[in-house]
């Protein structure tokens, strides 16, 4: 096999760790963790949608298309069990509890027309905090 054959038959290589059930769970739960539409709970039914106040958003812009958090299943410690099962079983160490979330590692492991639901799903959960662009791991209670 010449060189141009191994450079060719690289670019057909697939990451055999992207289909490890934890990763692909990750992934499934990305995509179902947000609605078709604007939020309709009760507060953002009551405010017209107005979210001026809240602590985290209920909805979000993907792909133009109005969406909302599904918050039965995202909360921090949900989102948090989950990253850290698809992080441990394609990265084979530990996800940080503390410190800065490498991104670039999560979409890794994410499929790209997912990459856009991951700052939102991230910070709504209250699983991180955008410090100065970088996005912070905070302390969950359950994991």
């Amino acid at each position: 096999m010449n060189t141009d054959d191994k450079m060719t038959g690289d670019l057909f290589e697939v990451d055999k760790r992207l289909s490890l059930k934890p990763v692909v769970d990750f992934n499934t739960y990305l995509r179902s963790a947000f609605g078709d539409g604007p939020c309709t709970c009760v507060r953002c039914a009551a405010s017209n949608g107005d979210e001026t106040g809240y602590a985290f958003q209920h909805t979000f812009n993907v792909d133009g298309q109005p969406t909302h958090r599904r918050f039965a299943s995202t909360a921090g410690s949900d989102v948090l069990m989950k990253l850290k099962q698809a992080w441990l079983s394609y990265t084979k160490a530990e996800l940080p509890l503390s410190g800065v979330l490498v991104l670039d590692t999560v979409k890794e492991f994410v499929e790209p027309p997912l990459h856009k639901r991951l700052a939102p799903l991230f910070l709504a959960s209250g699983l991180v905090k955008d410090v100065d662009g970088e996005f912070q791991l905070l302390a969950q209670s359950a994991a």
